[in-house]
């Protein structure tokens, strides 16, 4: 089986993604697994109450269709999330390009891959950052300091005020996967576990209110999900420094492999894996 690619955090920086869309035309993976915040962020847009970037229509659906004319029966499966920084608005503009056949959008959904089992979830916990379309609470209503809560903040699209106050990561994560068997299973998260290598934040030192800073900001909902249901493997981003704070980009909890793909430098982080043995992933940093 030819490897599998993850990437995460691309951010719209047009180098990252056509130094993607080359090693996928050059070396034909299986499948490519794309972590969230993929787009240019939205904020500038949403504050002016203009429309979202055209991003996905003028540059990475014609990027990816392009692929699969070149590519033929060897155009890889496409698993995507959003992230944190993505604005939730253009999950219409993702499906309509799902429809096409040019990827699957596996937010909140269970999809296969040669026998294994693919679970998206884009959430990550509360966050300083302003838009919260894919922020919730974690494992309960408490948000670090200088954190903003998930009722406050700017949303792209409509939620309900019963959900915003009392879903959580954890009871999300209890519903999506309950009753299945994930020996096998690829779970494509956003956010990294909670106190880990890969959830390592550059606060060293800060305090807000004379209260310092946790260094640590994954999901504490992710980790004991890891602990106790023991996934595959578990693919991550979010937090851009982290590798380059502990050197680790992936780490293993019993039989989970975990891997964050996220980078702070201007390269393109690829992974390569073999969803047979995840543990022999690579790593390496492609020229932005």
């Amino acid at each position: 089986m030819s490897d599998c690619f993850f990437v995460s955090d691309l951010h719209g920086i047009i180098q990252r993604w056509e130094s993607l869309f080359k090693a996928v035309a050059l070396e034909r993976p299986r499948a490519v697994f794309l972590g969230g915040d993929l787009l240019p962020g939205p904020l500038k847009s949403l504050a002016a109450g203009g429309p979202p970037d055209d991003f996905i229509r003028s540059f990475m659906a014609p990027g990816m269709d392009s692929l699969r004319s070149r590519l033929g029966s060897a155009y890889p499966d496409i698993f995507l999330i959003l992230g944190n920084d993505d604005g939730r608005a253009e999950e219409p503009v993702i499906r309509e390009y799902e429809a096409q056949g040019l990827w699957h959008y596996a937010h909140g959904r269970k999809l296969l891959m040669d026998g294994h089992p693919v679970f998206g979830y884009s959430y990550v916990p509360p966050t300083p950052f302003r838009l919260k379309d894919w922020e919730k609470y974690d494992v309960s209503r408490f948000v670090d300091p200088g954190c903003v809560h998930p009722t406050e903040g700017l949303r792209s699209v409509k939620v309900s005020s019963s959900e915003i106050r009392y879903s959580t990561i954890a009871r999300d994560l209890k519903e999506l996967t309950e009753g299945e068997d994930l020996t096998r299973a690829i779970m494509l998260f956003h956010s990294p576990p909670y106190d880990t290598g890969l959830d390592r934040a550059a606060l060293d030192g800060r305090k807000i209110d004379h209260v310092p800073l946790d260094v640590h900001v994954g999901s504490i909902a992710i980790a004991r999900f890891i602990r106790s249901q023991q996934p595959m493997l578990t693919l991550h981003g979010h937090v851009h420094e982290s590798c380059s704070i502990t050197g680790s980009w992936k780490e293993e909890q019993g039989r989970t492999v975990m891997i964050n793909a996220a980078h702070d430098g201007p390269e393109l982080a690829l992974v390569r894996f073999d969803p047979e043995d995840p543990g022999s992933a690579r790593r390496e940093l492609l020229p932005g």
